[in-house]
């Protein structure tokens, strides 16, 4: 891959971050007929982008990737690449890079015959295979690797290798299927940021498949949440964190704190949030829920506010501290609410609150309405 070529492509993306390279149009994946993993999915992937695919086990991200790179072929629907369909095209002509989380190098050959393999099989020349097998080491700092085999290199190291096998031919798209899951956690999230540089200056499209949440808020431009064979939400990580669409996605993007009770009045957008053992909540989004209805709102650990009870205002909510956590960077106080789930609130260390805290103190925990989000 040239120089020039990679800059080129960098430009491209640059241009036409608003184009979509990928579209799915009402694509559905059944299994023996009745299992419906993917429901009538519509998703347009940006030409340049970093989009993750998140979600838990079973709700269809993977299926969506192996479809995408030819694996699996919808039930119904369609795929496009740069417009062409992809329904029925065999992975090997779709252009696409590919990178599994057991990296899948052949055991046998060298670092370099293993990132050449992609461009034996496309009868690149053997003169123009060196230059740009050695061009993919140097991009992945693993120039001086090549002639060994995959058993001799770490698992960071083999994952880099991998990566350059995908890059190699200059795909127009990139997927990568949980590729740093096998890594120890301190390696995993270094090369979440090498990714992440090497994505913003290549510029080419990636879509990689995460469980992880962290991961996906590190390295992605767009997260797609999908839950049942759905997209929950598709937005920026920032939009996703503050402004999650429904209780799912606040509970799975980030820690968050549940209050159940009722919408006691509603003013337009706002409303008033009356918690079971009478506590009042004013001045709430109401999000278009209707007087006397049952709802449940969500707020962020580090949004809430921990107060001494003797010096808080007559509205903040009354609780009790049932433990302290540790956690290197921050404290997690465990406060309960009478006819509530536990509420964690996320203290920092200098934080005067944590000053003489103990278990079983009496607080009062100050909520702002513009933090809280109400769910039906």
């Amino acid at each position: 891959m040239k120089q020039e070529n990679i800059a080129a492509h960098c430009a491209l993306g640059a241009a036409n971050t608003s184009d979509a390279l990928v579209q799915f149009s009402h694509v559905k994946k059944t299994y023996d007929g009745e299992n419906l993993v993917v429901k009538d999915l519509n998703l347009e992937i940006r030409r340049g982008e970093f989009l993750t695919l998140l979600g838990p086990s079973g709700s269809g991200k993977t299926t969506c990737l192996m479809m995408l790179a030819g694996f699996e072929f919808p039930t119904g629907g369609e795929i496009r690449l740069d417009g062409q369909l992809l329904n029925k095209v065999p992975p090997h002509r779709r252009n696409i890079g590919m990178v599994f989380q057991n990296y899948a190098l052949f055991p046998h050959m060298t670092v370099a015959q293993n990132v050449a393999y992609p461009l034996r099989v496309r009868r690149i020349h053997r003169g123009r295979r060196a230059d740009r097998v050695r061009q993919a080491l140097d991009m992945v700092q693993m120039g001086k690797f090549g002639d060994r085999y995959p058993a001799q290199l770490s698992g960071g190291q083999q994952q880099r290798i991998a990566l350059a096998r995908a890059l190699v031919f200059d795909p127009k798209l990139v997927l990568m299927d949980e590729p740093l899951g096998a890594l120890d956690k301190q390696l995993r999230e270094h090369m979440q940021l090498e990714l992440k540089a090497l994505h913003q200056r290549l510029g080419v499209t990636f879509v990689y498949v995460t469980h992880d949440q962290s991961e996906a808020l590190t390295m992605s431009d767009r997260v797609a949440v999908f839950d049942q064979g759905i997209i929950q939400q598709l937005a920026a990580v920032d939009r996703l964190y503050e402004y999650p669409d429904n209780q799912f996605v606040a509970g799975f993007i980030g820690d968050n704190n549940r209050l159940h009770g009722v919408l006691a009045t509603t003013d337009g957008e706002s409303g008033t949030l009356r918690l079971p053992h009478g506590a009042v909540l004013t001045g709430v989004n109401a999000n278009r829920a209707s007087v006397n209805q049952a709802v449940v709102g969500c707020i962020r650990p580090e949004r809430i506010q921990l107060m001494q009870s003797d010096n808080a205002a007559p509205d903040a909510l009354r609780a009790k501290v049932g433990s302290l956590i540790y956690f290197g960077d921050h404290v997690r106080v465990r406060c309960a609410i009478p006819q509530q789930d536990d509420c964690f609130v996320k203290l920092r260390l200098n934080d005067q609150a944590l000053a003489g805290l103990q278990e079983g103190a009496q607080v009062a925990l100050d909520i702002k309405p513009d933090h809280l989000r109400i769910f039906i």
